[in-house]
């Protein structure tokens, strides 16, 4: 059985590290592999961050949207690395599913990409209560969403929590959901393999 606490633990702890210091990842096995794909969320989040600037030159924007690009990718990979892990350990300890046992349609996986997106919001949010030149209202905003998005944490980790120990229970099956992204494939993106002229909504031109 996975422990839920020593991720979400993770998730707080580098979101601070990290913000401090470069990307680091001292950790073994499943954590190790939760911990690559959190990197690439908060990769992902300042370079949102930066794209939505209006004070940045196109040429930075560009860059921006591509990095969020390549990181959307990775983060996606590393999803359905965490997952396949798991397939891996379910096999080690022999766990046999019941028959009639369902699916869930979200992997454990997904929940952990979530988990780690909600402990860059907190963070972020966090950081809001610390403006000088927040007014009273802004403040009172940003206590609300915390609240929520601890909320959310605590709903997300319990359901995680219970997933698991369904799975290794064989009370569920589990099932690694491959993304088959198109977008960054040179064989399969129509833009990048050179299948005609094309508008910018990426119909064909005659």
């Amino acid at each position: 059985m996975i422990d839920v606490k020593p991720i979400t633990e993770m998730h707080r702890e580098t979101v601070v590290r990290w913000h401090a210091g470069p990307i680091d990842n001292p950790y073994d096995g499943m954590l190790a592999i939760a911990c690559r794909q959190h990197s690439f969320n908060f990769l992902l989040w300042h370079e949102e961050d930066v794209a939505r600037s209006p004070d940045l030159g196109d040429a930075r924007i560009a860059a921006a949207k591509r990095a969020i690009d390549r990181y959307n990718q990775r983060r996606n990979d590393w999803i359905e690395e965490w997952d396949c892990a798991l397939d891996d350990l379910l096999r080690r300890e022999a766990v046999a599913a019941s028959p009639d046992a369902p699916r869930n349609t979200e992997t454990p996986g997904s929940v952990v990409d979530r988990l780690s997106i909600l402990a860059l919001r907190t963070y972020h949010l966090e950081e809001q209560l610390d403006r000088n030149d927040a007014t009273a209202e802004h403040v009172e905003s940003v206590r609300h969403k915390i609240a929520v998005c601890r909320w959310q944490h605590d709903h997300l980790s319990g359901g995680l929590h219970q997933l698991l120990d369904d799975l290794f229970h064989g009370r569920k099956r589990h099932y690694t959901y491959r993304q088959l992204k198109m977008y960054n494939d040179p064989t399969l993106n129509p833009f990048l393999y050179g299948a005609g002229p094309r508008d910018e909504s990426g119909r064909r031109v005659a």
